[in-house]
């Protein structure tokens, strides 16, 4: 079955509007990897300054190889490259063993 990965970034207010618009301006650099299933920016609506980046994956190899790839090769940058909007973050590793979609008529 799948794997997910939830990476929870800790986000302060003000800087909210630029996490999200960095996330937008890399809109598709996720979806042609080898393995990706899903993916989706969670915006805390209550009590927290955490977003939740959540990525769905074939298996861990597939994940694997996009972080030690593509991902990579994005969050590498000269001298010149932004302050991260988060100011800290942790991923967590699941495994999929039950799902349901719904029925269609």
């Amino acid at each position: 079955m799948s794997v997910v990965k939830i990476n929870v970034l800790t986000v302060p207010a003000e800087q909210r509007e630029t996490l999200e618009k960095r996330f937008a301006s890399r809109a598709g650099a996720v979806e042609g990897s080898d393995g990706f299933e899903w993916f989706e920016l969670l915006r805390p609506v209550e009590g927290t300054d955490n977003y939740l980046v959540y990525t769905r994956w074939r298996d861990e190899e597939s994940f694997q190889a996009w972080m030690e790839g593509p991902m990579k090769a994005a969050h590498q940058g000269g001298g010149d490259r932004p302050r991260p909007a988060a100011s800290d973050s942790a991923v967590w590793s699941f495994e999929v063993v039950q799902q349901a979609a719904p029925k269609k008529d």
